[in-house]
């Protein structure tokens, strides 16, 4: 059996954090919320920033829709 996704929506960088991580070395992966097809599954992909240099640190970024207290 394979496994069919389709993109909803991709997510963009967030401006805020590149300007924050600009001084360093570092990559950047855009996120992406897919769709599992033929059920009601939703895999949120979150965006990556990898910074390389001067220290190697990793931060997530995931699209929330609601937070509850």
């Amino acid at each position: 059996m394979i496994l069919e996704f389709k993109t909803m929506e991709t997510l963009k960088t967030n401006t805020l954090i590149l300007k924050i991580i600009k001084e360093y070395i570092y990559k950047v992966k855009k996120g992406a919320i897919k769709h599992l097809l033929h059920t009601n599954l939703q895999i949120i992909e979150p965006a990556e920033y990898l910074i390389t240099y001067p220290t190697i640190l990793t931060i997530l970024e995931y699209k929330v829709n609601e937070i509850s207290k």
